[in-house]
Order: C-alpha cells, then structure tokens, then sequence
C-alpha cells in the first residue's frame, strides 16, 4: 500500500515549474550552451596560433606528422576547454540574473497588490499569505519577463560600458526578448489551461497512476478470495 499523500504542494510558478526547478534548468543549460560555443571558438583560434608559431619548423615525415596532428590536438583541447569552462560559468551567471529579476518583480508586484504599502516596505507579515499567494501568481505574466529583459540588458551594458547609443540599442533588445519570452510563456500557460486536464494538485501524474494501479490489483486480489 502507498502512504497517504502529505499536505498539497503549492502550484508550480511558470511553465509548469517551480522558480528552483526552472533557475537550475536554465543554469544547466546556459552553462552547457556557453561551454560549447566557447569550447569551439577557443579551439579553433588555438589550433590557428598554433600553427603559426610552428609554421618555420613543419615535419617533414609521415611520423613527424603524426606527432605534429597530437600535439596541436592537445594544445587545442587545452585552451579550449579552459575556455569553455569560463564562458559556460560566465552565460550561466547573466542567465541566473535574468531569472532573479524576473522572480523578484513578481514577488513584488504581486505583495505590492495584495496591500503592501510604501510605509510598510520592511516586511510582508501584516499581509494575509492566501491572498499573498493569489496576487503573486497573477503577477506571473510577461510584464515581468519584459522588465527583467530590459533591466538586465541595462546591468550588462554598464557591465561592458558600453556608450549611451550602444546601452540604448542593448536595452531595447533586450526589452524585445524578455517581452517574447514572456508572450511565449502566458501561450503555453494559456494552452495548458485550455486544453490539458488538471491533475489534483499535490499529485503528480505518475503518483496518480501507480495510486490506479495498486488500487486494481487490491480490487482483483479480492475478488480471488470471494
């Protein structure tokens, strides 16, 4: 027999997922994208620089060569991965930053519609937690994707430096993507809602399923015995 289900577990935040669970799959794959484009660009520019610094000393023979192919393969396995490592750790940091500011401007908008106040900013214990939690999922939507976009994109321009025509061009790319991503987020929720059956919250589909199944082989167990 199973053990009776726990307490139900709070509504997963975007895309069906909690802020933990989508800030770790962003990491993971952001790092993963960095450490690849990072991996081959630094790999290729090692494999170059190699070749022009030993470009007055070519092998002449068949194993001169072979030795010549490992060596450049390991220099650029070298550098390349380093590299890598680097970019991957850098592209999972900005993308970290993305998904904080969007959670943190959800949080507040939804507190902010729940009754917190300008006079009442140095906590949240004065708000009742159900509605609380009701405002702050209606504030998951892509105003806050958009305004996380562009305030990050603002952060990585005054990162870089860059001049006010370069940050401006930045900002407003920035703006654009976070506004798309949202859009796609408020889609898929749209259709998830619209066309996919709820499951009873606290239970995920796979507890469900094992839950029908045990309960079928109790009912035929005692229909054996009958």
């Amino acid at each position: 027999m199973l053990p009776p289900a726990g307490p139900p577990k709070p509504k997963p935040d975007r895309l069906g997922t909690t802020f933990d669970q989508r800030l770790l799959l962003a990491q993971a794959s952001s790092f993963f994208c960095g450490f690849t484009l990072g991996t081959f660009t630094a790999g290729h520019a090692a494999s170059l620089r190699f070749r022009a610094e030993n470009a007055h000393r070519l092998p002449t023979t068949q194993p001169g060569w072979y030795l010549y192919h490992k060596s450049k393969n390991y220099y650029k396995a070298k550098y390349g991965i380093i590299e890598g490592v680097r970019k991957g750790f850098f592209v999972a940091a900005w993308t970290s930053v993305f998904f904080l500011l969007e959670e943190s401007i959800d949080v507040f908008r939804g507190t902010w519609r729940a009754g917190r106040t300008l006079r009442e900013m140095e906590g949240v214990d004065e708000l009742s937690m159900k509605a609380l939690d009701q405002e702050v999922a209606r504030s998951r939507d892509f105003w806050s994707s958009t305004v996380a976009g562009m305030v990050g994109a603002g952060l990585w321009s005054a990162w870089n430096q860059f001049p006010m025509v370069t940050a401006a061009r930045t900002i407003r790319m920035g703006l654009g993507v976070g506004m798309a991503y949202g859009l796609s987020q408020d889609a898929v929720a749209y259709a998830k809602k619209r066309w996919v059956p709820e499951v009873e919250e606290g239970e995920s589909w796979i507890y469900k399923k094992r839950k029908e199944g045990v309960e079928e082989e109790d009912g035929k167990g005692g229909e054996h015995k009958s």
